[in-house]
């Protein structure tokens, strides 16, 4: 074998070790940040959980439909961490939580099991859900802040991850003011879940996001309002404080 050949060869060996090298790599990383998924949602591999499902409020029984998108979203997402779900209604999710990891969607208004959770687990959030027209319709008291609905101007959505103990699984809740507000909190969900998981440390929290000029942008222009996971976890006031609007 002359020189010319022993050097292709040697290339070509050195070439194949490089790629493997790599693919052993990006194995590692992808199956590091799998893991790191499920370890924040509460899903391992092959493990169930809930997907509760609200209804419309203009409707006899029906989903709206930017609530059956935040549903897809949120279903891809758990194929993606090797997880089932099993879908059910919210008037007929009669279970405690912690067993399985739960996502609930939509307001108490629409949504008996987001009431029930709001009760319980949230006694420092407060939502108007009567039908009276009027500018504190749908509107959110978190502790002793007030925030309104602008429809297609600006909605407000709460997102949080409750957990009952070490090592109970997590409950996601999205109630937002509107089904695009559901929308958007599933979306930021699974876009900054990382970011959630670094800051929070896989605890809970909830957070306060407003949706900005959906008549626009859809669900996609979001905001932090900011993190109210003291205020919502307390008892309510007996008095608010402060009104906002909700472009301020």
């Amino acid at each position: 074998m002359n020189d010319d050949v022993r050097n292709i060869v040697l290339g070509v060996i050195a070439a194949g070790i490089s790629a493997s090298l790599g693919w052993l790599a990006r194995t590692y990383l992808w199956r590091r940040g799998l893991r790191r998924k499920q370890a924040f949602f509460g899903m391992p591999e092959n493990s169930e959980c809930l997907l509760v499902v609200n209804r419309d409020a203009g409707g006899d029984g029906a989903v709206h439909r930017h609530d059956v998108f935040a549903l897809l979203e949120l279903s891809a997402l758990i194929k993606d961490c090797s997880a089932h779900a099993q879908i059910v209604s919210h008037d007929t999710a009669h279970q405690g939580f912690g067993e399985r990891t739960e996502f609930c969607v939509g307001g108490p208004g629409s949504n008996r099991r987001m009431a029930a959770h709001l009760q319980s687990l949230l006694p420092g959030v407060q939502i108007n859900t009567g039908p009276e027209p009027g500018p504190d319709r749908a509107a959110f008291q978190v502790g002793s802040e007030r925030y309104r609905l602008e429809p297609g101007t600006s909605e407000h959505v709460l997102l949080a991850r409750l957990t009952g103990g070490r090592d109970a699984r997590p409950v996601f809740l999205l109630c937002g003011q509107r089904a695009i507000a559901n929308q958007a909190a599933s979306r930021h969900l699974i876009r900054h879940h990382e970011k959630l998981q670094r800051r929070h440390r896989g605890g809970s929290f909830v957070l306060l996001l407003k949706v900005v000029n959906s008549q626009a942008y859809g669900p996609d222009v979001v905001e932090l309002v900011g993190d109210v996971t003291r205020a919502a976890q307390a008892p309510l006031p007996t008095a608010p404080r402060t009104s906002h609007r909700a472009t301020g």
